[in-house]
């Protein structure tokens, strides 16, 4: 159930409602010079993949991100994720 979770939030489907992007850590490391860290982030208690990406969104858009990458996912009937944050340079 781990990797499901982890690939529910990493894959790269977009959403127009998210403020900050998710960027896989294979995409990221194509453009990683192109970005500074800013912060990690993290959610607890949704109920639903997507619930957690809105919520890692909006918190990486509250740090002044313009993208995140999840760097754990996991479930015990709720998720929880962590992310790191990103700002274009």
């Amino acid at each position: 159930m781990k990797k499901l979770i982890f690939v529910l939030l990493a894959s790269s489907v977009s959403f127009s409602s998210l403020a900050a992007d998710l960027m896989s850590k294979v995409e990221f490391e194509k453009v990683k010079d192109q970005y500074v860290e800013v912060g990690n982030i993290s959610t607890s208690g949704e109920t639903d993949p997507a619930s957690a990406r809105e919520e890692l969104s909006k918190l990486a858009e509250e740090k002044g991100g313009d993208i995140f990458v999840v760097t754990s996912a996991n479930t015990n009937n709720k998720i929880h994720g962590t992310a790191i944050v990103y700002k274009k340079k």
